[in-house]
């Protein structure tokens, strides 16, 4: 059983139907995706989902609760531009959101150290957050969502603000949490999601198109590739035409010096190439097969 369990939700504003006949599952421990394009209805399904929102039609189950039941103490959310006092130090807006979130001043004070240690602002955590960079702000945001230790945590753009640096950081320590919470996240950045999910959530024009583990996602989608990167420009165009000729090969796709092979038999394929590579002594500088991409996914979904 799912911790949190969406029952065909829509949301209207007025004539407009931002999300439409959503129904999904979050499992329990896991790191779950929610992707899709500008517009698609992410940022409005994570504000119903944290409570900030009341769906036009449908409900929000937690743990078998209804949503007429206040949950909200058991959610941590940051969203896409949280609000700060900026005339608070950040020590002080965590303990000022501790106690928000139903916990003691001892506990708020406790949690408030060990979160700005934990998302790395200990060393400005007695600074006003009016000092603060972008990606600071982002960590101390991350930092107030968990304070609670809750048992979902829903995050809008996480490391849209943060360098390449603090990004990395933000997805190793997700990577963590989710050994103790269940985490939702939406992204744009498919590589991101790609790299630390273990399911998906695809909205598209306000309606969940996709949904799996990434394995499912993976092995429906599947389309193997053969990459072949040449010493120059000439190579792949030359070897590209010869490739086109083969009965097995569906497609060739040439950019610059390197060509993305797709086929029937991929495997087979790949035996050939190879023979013909080494017998004609192909000035090749890398072969490799790889599988689709999330991008790849994407794009069949959406129709793009």
């Amino acid at each position: 059983m799912g911790t949190l369990t969406v029952n065909h939700v829509t949301k209207k504003y007025g004539t407009h139907t931002a999300v439409h006949d959503v129904s999904f599952s979050l499992s329990e421990g896991k790191c779950i995706a929610l992707i899709g394009p500008n517009g698609a209805g992410k940022t409005t399904t994570l504000r119903i989902l944290s409570g900030l929102l009341s769906p036009t039609e449908g409900a929000v189950t937690f743990d078998n609760i209804m949503n007429k039941v206040d949950f909200r103490k058991h959610i941590g959310y940051l969203p896409q531009y949280p609000v700060f006092y900026n005339w608070m130090t950040g020590r002080e807006f965590l303990i000022y959101s501790g106690k928000l979130s139903f916990l003691s001043k001892k506990e708020a004070i406790e949690a408030a150290d060990m979160m700005a240690k934990k998302v790395g602002i200990e060393e400005a955590k007695n600074k006003r957050i009016s000092g603060y960079s972008g990606g600071m702000k982002q960590r101390l945001g991350l930092a107030q969502a968990m304070l609670h230790q809750p048992k979902v945590l829903i995050l809008d753009e996480p490391v849209s603000s943060l360098d390449p640096i603090g990004r990395r950081d933000v997805l190793k320590l997700m990577e963590e949490l989710k050994q103790s919470m269940t985490i939702l996240f939406s992204t744009h950045i498919l590589s991101d999601a790609d790299a630390i999910s273990d399911e998906m959530l695809l909205l598209h024009k306000g309606k969940l198109v996709e949904s799996g583990t990434m394995k499912e996602l993976r092995t429906k989608y599947q389309a193997d590739i053969i990459e072949l990167e040449f010493q120059d420009e000439f190579d792949s165009q030359h070897y590209g035409e010869e490739i086109r000729k083969l009965p097995s090969v569906t497609n060739v796709h040439i950019q610059q010096n390197c060509l993305s092979i797709t086929g029937e038999e991929i495997y087979q394929l790949r035996k050939i190439l190879l023979e013909k590579a080494s017998g004609e002594n192909w000035p090749l500088t890398g072969f490799s097969l790889n599988k689709a991409a999330l991008e790849d996914m994407f794009m069949k979904v959406v129709g793009q």
